[in-house]
């Protein structure tokens, strides 16, 4: 089992940056790529951003290609999310995750996930 949790949240103008942080817990963090994903009401599960285990390999959807950017620090299992240029529709709750095979772009491809953070951008 891996426990997962998100914090960084919060309310920022457009424009501003906020950093999310996730704290793993459980088995050895360094086993599992990690991502992060979000949704917004009324919309599905959308992929933001992955990292593979060692954290040398990292994927982005295009629409935060250029402004996000996830590290991790395995020896103190955490994963981060800096967000830049933020956007209003970059609103939603944001979930991290854990994948014991691969750095997917894929929310069926992760088997832990973390109660989320709620990242609120105002116009």
């Amino acid at each position: 089992q891996v426990q997962l949790v998100e914090s960084g949240g919060g309310l920022v103008q457009a424009g501003g940056s906020l950093r999310l942080s996730c704290a793993a817990s459980g088995r050895t963090f360094s086993l599992y790529a990690m991502g992060w994903f979000r949704q917004a009401p009324g919309k599905e599960r959308e992929f933001v951003a992955a990292i593979s285990r060692s954290g040398g390999y990292t994927n982005y959807p295009d629409s935060v290609k250029g402004r996000f950017t996830i590290s991790r620090d395995n020896a103190k299992n955490t994963v981060n999310l800096e967000m830049n240029s933020l956007k209003p529709e970059d609103t939603a709750v944001y979930y991290c995750a854990a994948a014991a095979r691969y750095y997917s772009s894929r929310a069926e491809e992760y088997d832990y996930w973390g109660q989320g953070t709620q990242v609120t951008v105002s116009s």
